[in-house]
């Protein structure tokens, strides 16, 4: 798939590189200490923080929201759209990214994203899919995303597949990003849910990184 040369330099994470040996003692999993990826620009390494003492101090270390809005997701909130485990965002970057066939999304409204993201996460509001609150950036945002529209009508056979997260567990952007994207048509087979979003990632102390203003 063809995309916009720009896109590709901005967002997408361009190479992964392992490394199979570590001193670390904080490790992704056993065989994996880290993960290098080249994005924006910059290698931005994956890793855990090293520190075996260190603990959350953010807005992630609270335990309890009003529900509702703040209600816990099922595991699976949309049939035929895949929950996965943080090790396989890893390996999502590792393989579907760095290839040009997936994109990370970041679901959350840009002043969640500012504070912090996943490396190599894309931030496409909820909102901006919404055709109810304007949906203008909507057709952009679909051909990025390797949409063809011929005669009125998308076609999503060559649609990169997509991985989405938001705040966490008890955060509704995600979902309402899927349930927007599957309204216009996009194929739920095409699309991840990484529910454990910022706050797990967070938890399991696993590197963030603040996006270029």
């Amino acid at each position: 798939m063809n995309l916009p040369k720009k896109f590709l330099e901005g967002i997408f994470v361009s190479s992964i590189l392992l490394s199979t040996s570590s001193a670390l003692e904080v490790n992704l999993t056993p065989e994996l200490p880290y993960v290098d990826i080249e994005f924006e620009g910059k290698t931005t390494r994956i890793e855990r923080i090293q520190d075996k003492n260190n603990k959350l101090k953010n807005s992630y270390t609270k335990t309890s929201r009003p529900c509702p809005p703040f209600c816990i997701q099922k595991i699976e909130p949309i049939k035929g759209v895949k929950s996965i485990s943080e090790l396989d965002v890893v390996n999502f970057l590792k393989n579907q990214v760095a290839d040009n066939e997936g994109l990370l999304i970041d679901a959350r409204l840009p002043q969640w994203y500012i504070q912090g993201t996943i490396p190599g996460a894309l931030n496409v509001p909820f909102s901006v899919l919404s055709k109810s609150l304007g949906g203008q950036y909507i057709d952009q945002m679909l051909e990025l995303f390797g949409a063809e529209k011929s005669g009125g009508k998308w076609d999503f056979s060559d649609a990169l597949e997509l991985l989405i997260f938001d705040n966490g567990p008890w955060c509704q952007q995600a979902v309402a990003a899927m349930k927007n994207l599957i309204k216009l048509g996009y194929p739920t087979s095409k699309i991840k849910y990484y529910r454990g979003g910022m706050q797990y990632w967070q938890i399991l102390g696993i590197k963030t990184v603040k996006p270029n203003k």
